[in-house]
């Protein structure tokens, strides 16, 4: 590792001595693995309170489609019509 910083391999060093100390057959992910854990929760904690924040400051009310046909036009007998017309039945039959 001829590209590593000098603060860098001796930081390795020191973990590789750590790692001699540990049982040989045990794999763990240790205390570096805790320590990304723990910063990788603190993380997602602190994006999820922000995004409740700027979720809570997004005050939105739904504007009805000038182009749509306004539902309530239709009647009782209307509406049960179109939906026997969409099932297929197309109302009672008359002899």
């Amino acid at each position: 590792m001829p590209d590593m910083s000098a603060s860098a391999s001796l930081a390795m060093t020191h973990l590789v001595t750590f790692a001699k100390e540990v049982d040989e057959d045990k794999v763990t992910p240790g205390v570096l693995g805790f320590i990304v854990f723990a910063v990788m929760a603190l993380a997602v904690w602190g994006l999820m309170k922000s995004m409740n924040r700027h979720m809570s400051r997004v005050d939105f009310t739904e504007v009805p489609d000038p182009r749509a046909e306004p539902a309530d036009s239709a009647g009782p007998k209307d509406a049960a019509k179109t939906s026997a017309e969409a099932s297929g039945r197309g109302g009672p039959q008359q002899d």
